[in-house]
């Protein structure tokens, strides 16, 4: 149960699971029909070690949806906003004039400028989430890797998880507070 009537969604990628395969970076452009040559999501390969003793961490990656969003903060126009339902950082392409000031202010290099003029990125799906569903993303992946939920609802799957196991975020020295978790 939620301790308040506030939602905060957020998202959870186990990068134990996570094999890499891209369905959720097909799923989101047909879904939210991105053009070609650019994504709203993307997935990340990291290896480390040293030979024969080598590690891979795989995971699908996305706008962080931050609490303290630098793009938001520097948007002029007022496009680049934090949905007041949701909790989600969502850009209002009506207001957007494409001067990529929040392009330049993410660290997460979350954001690309459309062909029709304005900056685009990960909604997390809100109209779906709106509607009781999951992301696109969550949906399609086989290995179950993309946990998207409630961060304010303890029973929530994605609270479960970042509950009972070890978690890290990206970037977290620029103090963005993202919602977004990677699951070890």
């Amino acid at each position: 149960m939620k301790r308040d009537g506030s939602v905060r969604y957020g998202m959870a990628v186990d990068t134990r699971s996570c094999v890499g395969c891209s369905a959720c970076v097909l799923a989101c452009k047909s879904e939210n029909d991105v053009p070609d040559g650019h994504a709203r999501r993307w997935v990340n390969q990291i290896v480390s070690g040293t030979f024969p003793e080598l590690k891979m961490s795989i995971w699908s990656d996305s706008c962080q949806h931050c609490d303290d969003a630098p793009c938001v903060s520097n948007c002029p126009t007022g496009s680049s906003h934090v949905d007041s339902a949701s909790g989600t950082v969502q850009v209002d392409r009506s207001r957007c004039t494409g001067c990529k000031a929040c392009m330049v202010s993410c660290p997460y290099n979350a954001r690309f400028v459309h062909p029709d003029g304005f900056v685009d990125k990960c909604t997390l799906c809100l109209h779906r989430l709106e509607q009781g569903r999951s992301t696109a993303c969550a949906e399609v992946c086989p290995a179950s890797a993309i946990v998207v939920g409630d961060l304010n609802d303890p029973a929530s799957r994605v609270s479960r998880m970042l509950r009972l196991r070890k978690w890290r975020q990206q970037k977290t020295a620029a103090g963005t507070n993202p919602k977004f978790f990677l699951v070890d």
